[in-house]
This record gives C-alpha cells, structure tokens and sequence, in this order.
C-alpha cells in the first residue's frame, strides 16, 4: 500500500510542477519571437471509481476422491466422515435407511456461484501526445482494482457419479467445501487512445470524445481460507499437508491464511479497452470521464500449508471482466 502511494505522490508532483515553472507548448521557431505548435504534450492523468467485476468460475481441484451414504427415503448425502463421527465405525449400530453410496470425484462438481463483485479502482498514467498528431495520445498506465471477497459455503454443489456403493454405480446430489478468499488485482499497461478533435489543441469548455485500446500485465493477489464443511475433504491423505486433523473429530484443519505473503500471485496478460469523453476547464487541465475495460484471462485461488512452500489450485476465475467506470483529471503540458 505504501507503495502505492509513493507512485500517487510522485505522479501529482510531476502534474503541478509544470504549472508553476512557465512550461510552454512545444513547437517550432518561426522568427520575429513566434512558434508553430506541433501539438505535442506531456500527459498525466489521475483517475478514480466503481468496479465492477464479473467471471466464470471453475473447479480446479483436479482428481480427489470421497466417499459418500445415502439416506434411502430423503436422499440426503452424508460424506463418510460424517456419517462415521455420527453413528460410528460398526456397520452393525448404523441406523436403517442408510445406504452406502461409493466415491466420487470431486473435480466434476460446479462451483456453485460466479463471480460478481464490485470494488473501488484507481489509476494513474503518463504519456505523450503525438507531435504533428495530436490527436493521437501514448501512454503508461497503472490501475488498482480494490480488494473483493469471495466467500461461498458450500462452494460446489452439483450432480456427481458414484461408483462401488452398494446399489452399484448412482448419482446423487453433493454439497462440499467452505471457502473463504479474498483478491487484488494491479494492471500495468501501454495504451493508444485517439482523441476526437480538429486542430493542434483541445477546445476548453468542449467535450471531446475519445477511444482507447492497450495490452498490459495483470498480478491478482488471491489468499483463500478453505474450510472442510461436510467432512468430505478430510480423509484424504494428500490434503494433509495443507493443515491438521483434529483428533477428536478427525476433520482437517486447513493453515490460517493470516500471512498474505505465503500466497502466491496470480499473474496474466490483460487486455484493456476504454471510451470516454474530457472537458477543458483550464488551459492544459481536463476533466476526464471514462469507462474501461479490463479482461484477464484466468485468476487462481490456492490452499497452501503453513509455511507457503507448498500450494494447490483450488478453484479460478475465467474470462475475469472488470469495467471501471472514472471520473478523472488529465494534465497536458
């Protein structure tokens, strides 16, 4: 965060200095003390707003295997563990009407809900309009998309095969997992926009429309507490690793996610797009409203063991669309 910031004050540093050191348009001499402008101008621009985020996600687990009962008359799914811390290990003191539905794959159940959040969002750029086109801008950009959670229980739920019951193979309906996660996303891109304007320089008190479209880097920051709800998780040996069982109930417990740091970064090429208008207030001083248009291509979640040495996917969010809507100011000197 303190990073951050550090761009955003040297970034409005860079806006008002100009201002107050007589900077003049750049151009060409002429003679008798005259000069042709070119049009060329340095940009900065900031920039604030609403977020709004939407993706499809999918299960990542990859090949895990639990086991399941089934109650005969309610069609009621209990997972194994369950069922045994219920009425125990002994097939004799289980009660009737219970039926032993084999093991299933939890990688081919959905996750039960998308991803639709919003959050705030910032940016910041610099740039060049181009001389002798100025209505073509370049510019490096840097936008923030604030932390959003993402908390589901059960996390997936769907139809799921089962095989080795004692009513051969089935299909019932399982709810499975808790999750509790969190996400960040930084994007640093390069941008082309066109203004839509005739002439060398911006009208004032003028809205002028404009189109942009850039390629950039996008790092999403994903941390994820992973619960093991109804205890279908917990009997598989490779999961250990990522937590502890409890010895009374035999549930495992999955490492607390409270160092963000142990997580890795979920890190994609982003495509960006943005149509907006600007109105001049001042001479080189815009008032800048936009929307953006930000696609990811795919964002992870992982579990990790305590010390972050080991982690897994356990779920993601594809073809992540974030539109910013922004209300800003742009600077050309």
């Amino acid at each position: 965060m303190r990073a951050k910031l550090s761009i955003l004050s040297v970034l409005c540093a860079l806006c008002v200095a100009p201002a107050f050191a007589g900077w003049e348009y750049n151009g060409y001499y002429t003679g008798d003390g005259l000069y042709d402008d070119d049009g060329s101008r340095f940009v900065v621009s900031l920039r604030g707003g609403l977020a709004v985020s939407r993706a499809k996600m999918k299960n990542d687990i990859g090949s895990l295997y639990a086991e399941y009962f089934v109650n005969d008359e309610t069609g009621v799914v209990v997972s194994a563990l369950s069922f045994t811390n219920a009425f125990g290990t002994n097939p004799d003191e289980w009660p009737a009407g219970y039926s032993y539905a084999g093991y299933g794959d939890l990688a081919t159940l959905p996750m039960k809900n998308d991803f639709r959040k919003n959050s705030f969002t910032a940016g910041v750029a610099m740039g060049i309009t181009l001389p002798g086109k100025p209505q073509w801008r370049m510019e490096l950009a840097y936008d923030y998309i604030g932390e959003t959670t993402y908390n589901e229980t059960p996390l997936l739920e769907g139809n799921m095969n089962v095989t080795g019951g004692d009513l051969g193979d089935d299909t019932i309906h399982v709810y499975s997992t808790g999750a509790k996660s969190t996400v960040s996303t930084d994007v640093v891109s390069v941008m082309a926009y066109y203004d839509f304007f005739d002439g060398k320089a911006k009208k004032l008190n003028t809205f002028i429309p404009y189109i942009g479209l850039g390629v950039g880097y996008a790092s999403s920051k994903t941390v994820l507490a992973l619960s093991d709800r109804f205890g279908d998780l917990s009997l598989d040996e490779d999961l250990g690793k990522y937590g502890t069982v409890d010895q009374t109930t035999g549930v495992l417990q999955f490492a607390n996610p409270n160092d963000k740091d142990k997580y890795p970064s979920s890190t994609n090429m982003a495509l960006v797009g943005a149509i907006g208008a600007s109105y001049g207030i001042a001479e080189s001083t815009f008032i800048d409203i936009s929307a953006r248009l930000m696609y990811i291509p795919k964002i992870t979640w992982n579990i990790v063991n305590s010390t972050g040495s080991q982690h897994r996917e356990w779920f993601s969010a594809e073809n992540m669309m974030h539109t910013n809507f922004m209300l800003g100011l742009r600077f050309e000197f």
